[in-house]
């Protein structure tokens, strides 16, 4: 039987795994952590019984992703929920811009904008369906539909500075900025507005949902689904070079997929690289970082504006060209005073996760690469700014600077969770200019990481871009 070895259990690691055993391979996954699903993990922190996500917290890319769709992993316990809101934003004067699957309620919240928002967002949720297929395939491809991505491409192009013109009103322009800032960086290249036009239409197709129970059951879900097709993994077990796979598995597998960063391909493969793919590497680039807070609060989260009270996900960040600010300054390597902060409240969506009256709330900040400082009064008062009284509700918090977000996974090189900076040439060229991006150079070797095309998310198709590519190539 032809065999295949996955480093790695993160999304794309377990789904790259899934689809070569699917075509009949006997895969064996290892994973270095004890428990797998690399950024998808929920653990029981600060109070017992209080469930609080890792790192990735919601989902419009699972829910949306080409291949998880076809997988059934309904039957193997993942199951979606939504909040009445999918996203707000507030601003300091009470306003807030929401994001939900029907239109209408985000337009009572634009006022003028309304209009000019449906314009933008509607044809883009109305083709979601057949843009996402051709925007989570490598760059140089030919698009399965050829027409509603063709209509995509020069929207996607353009900076996320240049597309918020199309509205005059804070609560729009903020909006959509906020769901831009998720690239991670400046926001006045090109580019830099296609991760905001992706995310923000995926809300309004399909919502930003979370998985019962906690992003753990995503990993779960595949773990089962893996299972049920012979495959196997193995948590605790480091990779440290290709020569040792053989005494881990015992056998020469013929396909290896690298869930790692390019850093952790370097340090697995080393002098085996082909020299231009060694000199990429070396010379890819990781972005900003991240300062992670769990919050266990008494009740709720006391925001001014009623829409953020129902709201899963909240950026907070104030109106559009505060956010192009912090951002550029994060990306320069500079800590703003106050940071652009991603909040989620996923209990209310998911009751589950919440123990009696006490409740989870997941939160990070912006902070540039590396950052060595403790963000989490800075992260805590952004909170205050829209919800007076929160630090009254604080019953415990548990924190992992950029530094603890490295330890936490090695892919998240200084703190960045995307595995890699989103600048235009990277993401259109993820993580090396090269005709198929998931190839080293090395035959039946592949990487499957987020470090590869389409980039970082919940959504598997980095692992099975790249699985497709061994398939093929066997």
């Amino acid at each position: 039987m032809t065999t295949a070895v996955v480093v790695g259990s993160g999304p794309n690691g377990l789904a790259g795994a899934v689809r070569l055993a699917q075509a009949g391979l006997e895969v064996t996954v290892l994973e270095a952590a004890e428990t797998a699903g690399g950024g998808a993990r929920t653990t029981e922190r600060i109070v017992p019984g209080l469930l609080h996500d890792d790192c990735s917290a919601f989902h419009p890319t699972g829910i949306t992703s080409p291949y998880f769709s076809t997988l059934g992993l309904h039957a193997h316990g993942l199951r979606w929920l939504w909040p009445e809101v999918d996203l707000a934003h507030p601003l300091d004067d009470g306003r807030a811009g929401v994001v939900t699957r029907d239109f209408a309620d985000t337009d009572a919240t634009l006022g003028a904008d309304a209009k000019s928002w449906r314009r933008v967002f509607e044809p883009l949720a109305r083709n979601f369906d057949k843009i996402v297929v051709d925007a989570m395939g490598p760059a140089v491809h030919v698009p399965k539909h050829p027409i509603a991505f063709g209509r995509f491409g020069p929207q996607a192009l353009a900076p996320a500075t240049w597309t918020m013109r199309h509205w005059k009103d804070d609560p729009a322009r903020a909006l959509y900025t906020g769901v831009a800032a998720h690239a991670f960086g400046r926001l006045d290249t090109p580019l830099s507005g296609s991760v905001g036009l992706m995310l923000t239409a995926a809300g309004h197709r399909a919502g930003w949902p979370v998985a019962e129970g906690g992003s753990q059951s995503i990993a779960n879900a595949l773990i089962s689904l893996l299972t049920s097709l012979g495959g196997t993994v193995r948590t605790g077990t480091r990779v440290t070079s290709r020569a040792q796979l053989r005494d881990l598995v015992g056998f020469d597998p013929d396909v290896v997929l690298l869930d790692l960063a390019p850093a952790g391909v370097l340090d697995v493969l080393g002098d085996e690289l082909p020299g231009r793919v060694r000199r990429a590497f070396r010379r890819y680039e990781y972005g900003p970082a991240v300062h992670k807070v769990d919050y266990a609060i008494e009740g709720d989260v006391p925001w001014t504006n009623e829409n953020c009270r129902r709201a899963g996900t909240l950026h907070l960040g104030g109106t559009a060209e505060e956010i192009v600010t912090i951002e550029g300054a994060t990306a320069r390597g500079e800590m703003p005073e106050r940071p652009f902060a991603l909040i989620g409240q996923q209990y209310l969506a998911d009751p589950s996760r919440s123990a009696g009256s006490i409740n989870p709330l997941w939160a990070y900040a912006h902070v540039p690469a590396g950052y060595t400082g403790d963000a989490t009064e800075a992260l805590t008062a952004q909170i205050e700014r829209f919800a007076p009284g929160f630090r009254d509700r604080i019953v415990g918090t548990f924190v992992r600077s950029a530094s603890d977000m490295a330890s936490y996974n090695a892919n998240y090189v200084g703190g960045d969770i995307g595995a890699g900076a989103n600048n235009a040439r990277q993401i259109l060229f993820r993580p090396r200019a090269a005709p198929n991006p998931y190839s080293l150079g090395i035959k039946g070797v592949y990487l499957c990481s987020s470090a590869a095309a389409p980039g970082g998310g919940v959504h598997g198709m980095c692992g099975f871009n790249a699985a497709e590519t061994a398939l093929k190539r066997l």
